[in-house]
């Protein structure tokens, strides 16, 4: 009798030598033309500004945006599935949904406490 799981992970070293062997065969075989222009960090064709000697700091509004956007993508990601079974899911479904809720508050309030919400 074979582990069911055999299939499984015959295609994920499947996917990973693929995916090993095409990062290799293109660091080996591709073109290696360096100049000037492609070494530079491309800023949308405007000049980059120096930076601090440290490589410089981004403003956590940065992060707070990119954190907002994670919060409610994975809300909606969830939330949406379970409206759509929200009358077979019963009670179960609903005590599940409410603790996920109350576990996606604490990056919420943290996120609205930091100023994240304030657009100036």
């Amino acid at each position: 009798m074979t582990n069911p799981y055999v299939p499984l992970l015959f295609i994920i070293g499947i996917g990973a030598v693929l995916a090993l062997g095409g990062v290799t065969a293109s660091a080996v075989i591709g073109p290696k033309r360096y100049n000037r222009a492609k070494l530079e960090a491309y800023e949308c064709g405007i000049q980059p500004t120096p930076h601090a000697v440290g490589g410089g700091r981004f403003p956590i509004k940065y992060y707070l945006v990119a954190m907002t956007f994670i919060v409610f993508d994975i809300e909606v990601v969830f939330l949406y599935p379970w409206a759509l079974d929200f009358a077979e899911l019963a009670t179960f479904g609903l005590v599940a949904m409410m603790s996920f809720l109350v576990l996606i508050t604490v990056p919420f309030v943290y996120e609205w406490r930091r100023g994240g919400l304030e657009w100036d």
